[in-house]
Order: structure tokens, then C-alpha cells, then sequence
């Protein structure tokens, strides 16, 4: 059973962790409980009544969060010529060919969140399957980071553009950080629906009975607070008192 600290401790007792919150009042409630001395990431997490192990059930793809992610995503891009160039101009940490390739087979290079390649290069990432596939590394169309048009794909994911995908360890939960605690409860409010409307677009026709199961917001360091699946809808009049304070 994991041992928990006595912050952490205190912070679960602030709150009823059974009740079911509408997604305002708990974001809010995450935002109040967030107690590290360094601005904690926010993350959701659904649980979805998918089978990812079976092809037709894999829910994979990526969203594209209003607010950011209040993160400084570093981008590494497998291309060549032009290219290339495009990936620098846009903002690229690292851009290589297979010298890149090589640094990160030979030296063990891993500085970076995101790895885009363009389709021609992709014979050459394969190699890397080993170890950029087990840490969500490797390039994928179904999520945008094999494309010709790298200089657009690194704006984007610089931008607040992140990937999600049914795990296939925990039968069907998706993880994605949706901010920081230092955002304003509009802005979590915002990319919590641009993920919710996401998951409901790229819900597999083959997913028989309830859809999301579960839902719970929690900051880095603090206890998970439940969503109520039933009122998940964030209206414009949610999004305005937010807004207001």
C-alpha cells in the first residue's frame, strides 16, 4: 500500500474523495490542493470502457489544448533539406538525420518530449523501435508526428499540442496534462473540454456500453479528485464565471 506524505495526507482530508464533481468545481478544488513549492502539472485521467489490446478498440491520436500545457515541450525532428530547415525555423530543439539516429542508438540521447519524422526517414527511426517505442517516443502517423509539413507539426506540439492514447497496462486509461496548477480555472476548464470532446470524436465504433467509465483530475503531488461522468458538458456560461473569478 503507498505511503503518503503528511501534505499530501492533510489535502485528501479537505475534501469528500467519494462525491462526483462537476468539472469547474473540481478543477478548482485541484487548483486550492496543489501544496509543492514548484507549479505542479494537472493531469486527467479516464477510464474508458475500451479493450486497447484489441486493433479495433485502440483509442490513440492527439488534441490540441487551448490554454497550453504551460510546459517547454522539447521537439526533436528526424529530417533532411529542406526539411529540415522548416523544423529549425519553426522552433526545433534538435533536428538530425541519421547522425541523429546514431546519437540516440549509440549515445543514449533522450533529451526530448516529442520526437517528429518525415515519412522518408522513418526507415532509419525504425531502428529505434526499442527505445523510443516503450517510452512513447516513437514517430506514429496516427498521431501526427510522421508528416511532410514538420514545420506546422513542431508549432503545434510548442504550441499545446499532446498526445493521448488508451493504455494498454491499465485496460483502457488515458493520462494527459491539461496545465498547471498556476493556470486560471478558465483555462484548465478550457482544455479539459478540448480533451473530453477529442475522447468522445475518437471513440471506437467496435466500444460496446459505457464509454467513460471514470474520470478523476489530480496535480502532481496531490490526491485525486472524481469527475461525475454525467455532467461533464463545460458550457460557455461555465467557461464566463471562470473567467470572471
Amino acid at each position: 500500500m503507498a505511503q503518503h506524505g503528511k501534505k499530501f495526507v492533510d489535502a485528501a482530508r479537505r475534501f469528500d474523495r467519494q462525491r462526483l464533481y462537476r468539472p469547474a468545481e473540481g478543477l478548482e478544488l485541484v487548483r486550492s490542493l496543489a501544496y509543492a513549492k514548484f507549479d505542479e502539472s494537472v493531469e486527467l485521467a479516464v477510464r474508458l470502457g475500451v479493450d486497447p489490446r484489441r486493433a479495433d478498440q485502440v483509442v490513440r491520436g492527439t488534441v490540441s489544448l487551448p490554454a497550453g500545457t504551460g510546459k517547454d515541450v522539447r521537439v526533436a525532428v528526424f529530417a533532411a533539406g529542406d526539411a529540415a530547415t522548416q523544423a529549425r525555423e519553426a522552433g526545433a530543439d534538435v533536428v538530425g538525420a541519421d547522425d541523429l539516429v546514431n546519437r540516440i542508438q549509440n549515445e543514449g540521447f533522450l533529451d526530448f518530449d516529442i520526437a517528429i519524422a518525415t515519412p522518408d526517414l522513418m526507415g532509419q527511426v525504425g531502428r529505434l523501435g526499442r527505445v523510443l517505442g516503450p517510452r512513447g517516443l516513437m514517430p506514429n502517423p496516427k498521431t501526427g508526428t510522421v508528416t511532410t509539413d514538420v514545420g506546422r507539426a513542431v508549432t503545434e506540439f510548442k504550441g499545446g499540442r499532446v498526445e493521448y492514447r488508451a493504455d494498454t497496462r491499465s485496460r483502457g486509461v488515458v493520462q494527459v496534462p491539461i496545465g498547471k496548477a498556476s493556470f486560471t480555472k478558465e483555462q484548465l476548464l478550457e482544455n479539459f473540454r478540448a480533451v473530453i470532446d477529442e475522447l468522445n470524436r475518437a471513440k471506437p465504433a467496435a466500444a460496446k456500453g459505457r464509454y467513460m467509465k471514470s474520470i478523476a483530475v489530480s496535480s502532481t503531488m496531490g490526491p485525486g479528485v472524481k469527475i461525475d461522468t454525467n455532467r461533464l458538458r463545460v458550457t460557455e456560461e461555465e467557461l464566463a464565471a471562470a473567467a470572471a473569478g
